[in-house]
Parts: C-alpha cells; sequence; structure tokens
C-alpha cells in the first residue's frame, strides 16, 4: 500500500467516524481563539475553555488586553501553566496587533509567526478554523504520533517536515478537518500508551497494525 493509499483510506475513515471535526478549544473569534491557542501549550483545552471566559470578561478584546498589566494577566490563566511566559506573550501580542494590524489578527503565515509565542502549529490553526486556508496542517502531539504510527510518514518527528509530508498526502480543502479527527481519535482510541486497535476504524491501512 502507498503512502497515498494509505492516506486517503485513513481520511476516509476518520471522516466517518467523526463527521463533525471541530477545534476543542470554544472560541471562534479570531483573537479570543489566538490567545486559546497559546495557552492550550502543554494544557488541556478543557482547561483552557474553563479559565478563558473570566479572562475575556475582564479584557474582552484586543485592545483592551493591549493595555493589561501582565501581573493582573497572570492571575487568570495561573492554572494553565507557564503561566508567566504565557501571559506575557499575551499582552505582547496584543500590543503588536493594536500598532501593527489595527487590532485585527493577521491571516498569513509569514505575519502570524512575527507574534510572541505563535509557532506554525498555532499559525496553521488560526489559518485553517478562521480563515478557511486550504493546506493548513496542524501538527500537534496526536498528528506526531498517529501520522508515524499509521505509516503516513516514516519516523518523523520535526514538526515542519510532518507538516509538509502531510500536505503533499492530504487534499488541500481536507487538511484542516483531517487534524482535528486525528486529535479525536488519538484522545479516543490511539491512546500513546495503549492504542485501542480493535476498535479503530483505520485498522485497515495502519502500518503498524499491519506491519
Amino acid at each position: 500500500m502507498t503512502k497515498e493509499e494509505r492516506a486517503a483510506g485513513v481520511l476516509a475513515a476518520l471522516k466517518a467516524e467523526y463527521p463533525d471535526a471541530e477545534c476543542t478549544l470554544e472560541e471562534v473569534d479570531p483573537w479570543r481563539l489566538l490567545v486559546q491557542v497559546r495557552l492550550a501549550a502543554q494544557c488541556t483545552d478543557a482547561r483552557v475553555n474553563q479559565v478563558t471566559p473570566a479572562l475575556f470578561a475582564r479584557f474582552p478584546d484586543c485592545r483592551a488586553m493591549a493595555a493589561a498589566r501582565v501581573e493582573e494577566v497572570e492571575e487568570y490563566i495561573r492554572s494553565c501553566g507557564f503561566y508567566h511566559g504565557k501571559a506575557r506573550d499575551i499582552v505582547l501580542t496584543a500590543v503588536r496587533l493594536v500598532e501593527v494590524y489595527g487590532g485585527q489578527v493577521p491571516h498569513t503565515m509569514e505575519e502570524l509567526l512575527t507574534l510572541p509565542g505563535v509557532g506554525r502549529k498555532s499559525a496553521n490553526l488560526i489559518l485553517g478554523d478562521v480563515y478557511h486556508v486550504p493546506g493548513s496542517v496542524v501538527v500537534d502531539t496526536h498528528c506526531i504520533r498517529l501520522s508515524n504510527r499509521m505509516g503516513l510518514v516514516d519516523n518523523m518527528k520535526d514538526p515542519v517536515k510532518i507538516e509538509t509530508a502531510l500536505r503533499g498526502l492530504l487534499p488541500p480543502e481536507e487538511s484542516n478537518d483531517f487534524c482535528h479527527r486525528l486529535v479525536l481519535h488519538g484522545r479516543a482510541v490511539c491512546d500513546a500508551r495503549r492504542p485501542l486497535c480493535e476498535k479503530c476504524c483505520c485498522y485497515p491501512f495502519c502500518k503498524s497494525a499491519n506491519p
């Protein structure tokens, strides 16, 4: 089975198993989702969803956050972990958005990567979920693990290389939803320690299950 055939099989199986592929972070506003993505680093989406309503009640938009004291933001996000760096990045990002982009979240990879704390994973999520840019591939821990385990990539750990490889295998219009489905599947079935292969919809196409 070629990688292209394997990818097509996995794509179809996941699409049937998880028809509603959505980001598990709850915000849809570009600025608020960008904040949630930064908070989600080494933290669960569920925790972020619990923390941000109070944060956004105090700082409802980008301009309000740009005027915030980092120390106050820290108190709202403390339970998300690494709150010193996250609070600093969020405030500095808000300042840059106000000063450079008129308070709007930019819609290109190059511009997004100039924002403090924003890497390719975060940028691709914003591009895919907010701006619906075809070919957006969000490479998180689930994507890295499942792509290697299923044989879509060959023992790759570099997120940028995995992003490039998957972009070459997936239809551009399907890539963003595919990555969300990998997250759902990684949490429900293809666990890091004990994958439930007997329950896996991707079993026929998985290289680990069919070496």
